[in-house]
Parts: C-alpha cells; structure tokens; sequence
C-alpha cells in the first residue's frame, strides 16, 4: 500500500536478529505499530526491549531483517555484524521523524528548559527560532511545566525532567514517540507525573511503542502488548487479553512476579 495511506504502519520490523558478537540477543522478532496506536514492550531485564526499541529508531544495527518507516524499507549493506545502513541521508530523515525519550533525560545542563526543548527543531530541522519558541512553550504546556521554561534542568524535579524531555521530544513533532523505561528512574510519586503525561498522549492517539516495568501502565495505554523473552516474542496481543488470560507459562510467571 502507499506510504502516505492512513493503513501503511508507522513503523513496521520484520525477523529482525540483533547480535552483540556472539551473543544474539533478539532472534527473528516482528512488530507492527500502526498510525495512532501505542505498542508496549514488556519482559524480564535482558529480554530485548529497549534493543527492539532501539533498533526501531536506528540507533542500533541489526543483523538480519526489515526496518520500515511508513512504508519505506531501509536500505542496508554488508552482511551480519559487518551490515549498516547504505543511505545515511535516510537514516537521518527517519530519525528526525522518531523521536525517543529515554530513561535518563538527557538534558542539556548549560540550556535553559526552554532551550532544551528548541534546541533539535532549530539545529536539526532549521526552523525558524521564534516559530519554534511558540510551539515549544505549547508543548511545556502541555507537559505540565510552562513555568518552568526558563528553569535550569538542576533546578527540576526528575518528574519535570522527564517531562521536558517528553516535550522536547514533541517539539519535533515526529510521526511516532519511542519510550525507554520512561518512568523507571523516579521514585513512585514522581513517576505517576509522567505516567499522566504519557496517558494523556495515548488518548490523543498518537503513534507510540513504549518499553516499560510498569504492567498498569501497559495496560491503560496500550493497544498491543508484546512480552519479550530471551529475544523472543513469547506472546503478544490486546492488554485485555494477554493481563487477564495469559496463555503461556513465562508470561503468567512474570505476570506474578511484577505483581508481587
């Protein structure tokens, strides 16, 4: 189907195998996240899902597989550990149009939040600073922090943080938002600040895989959810299902373990 049809997935993987030398850490595993979906990755550490997740975004090659963006496959050359991109223009545009927000928040220390949030729009995409000061302060806004725009990052919380990376991450208005363990740094006051945020956006229905240790959240957000286990997609399906009626023995163990 067309690339700009409202059914080509966002981001589609196909058989993807990622290895660390000899240590293969993702065999052969499929995701489909379609426009204006949120696909959630859960697992044991180890499992592979912020290296799925990464590979999604290119920040990792993989070893064998599809990556496809809204239709288009990138290009690849060379073969197992030796394979890379071939088009790093296309690596580039891709990127710009994912945006991820990790773990640890990133934030440049000597820029305002402000700045932070501007910083890739205007030196990445070159937009226009002043245009791009109007829709950064929206999305601090919409964040919850507006009054925080000419804080430093020390001065925030690790909620706030958080949460001007997510806004930063919106300022580049991508196609789909990427999350690494969003929430998993904060203690859990701070955490259900974000998780709001994060709530807020599923209902906007935008396009999101979300890598996350918390299962309630999964299961709010999510319109899909795959349980990773030792590189493998051990089960997958609507939350409704796969939290109330899991089928497999590791997963109803994890289940109970996250649970505990």
């Amino acid at each position: 189907m067309p690339a700009d049809s409202p059914d080509t997935p966002v981001i589609e993987i196909r058989d993807l195998h990622k290895c660390y030398g000899p240590l293969e850490v993702l065999k052969g595993v499929d995701l489909v996240a379609p426009r204006g979906h949120v696909v959630s990755l859960i697992g044991s550490s180890g499992s592979g899902k912020s290296t799925l997740l990464r590979c999604c975004n290119l920040l990792e090659d993989s070893q064998q597989g599809d990556v496809i963006f809204e239709g288009e496959a990138v290009h690849w050359k060379g073969q197992g550990l030796a394979r890379h991109p071939a088009d790093r223009a296309q690596v580039t545009r891709i990127r710009t149009n994912l945006s991820m927000v990790f773990q640890q928040f990133n934030l440049w220390a000597h820029l305002t939040v402000l700045q932070n949030v501007m910083e890739a729009p205007v030196t990445v995409l070159k937009r226009d600073p002043k245009e791009v000061e109007v829709k950064a302060r929206e999305y601090l806004a919409k964040v919850g922090i507006a009054e925080k725009a000419d804080a430093w990052p020390a001065q925030l919380s690790g909620g706030q943080q958080q949460r001007a990376a997510i806004a930063r991450a919106l300022c580049m208005e991508p196609r789909a938002l990427l999350f690494d363990e969003p929430t998993s740094a904060l203690d859990p006051e701070l955490e259900q600040e974000v998780v709001r945020v994060i709530k807020a956006l599923a209902d906007e229905g935008r396009t999101m895989i979300l890598v996350t240790h918390d299962m309630k959240l999964a299961a709010d957000c999510s319109d899909h959810v795959i349980f990773l286990h030792q590189g493998k997609i051990e089960e997958e399906g609507p939350p409704a299902t796969l939290f109330t009626n899991p089928q497999s023995d590791r997963l109803r163990g994890f289940l109970s373990a996250t649970a505990a």
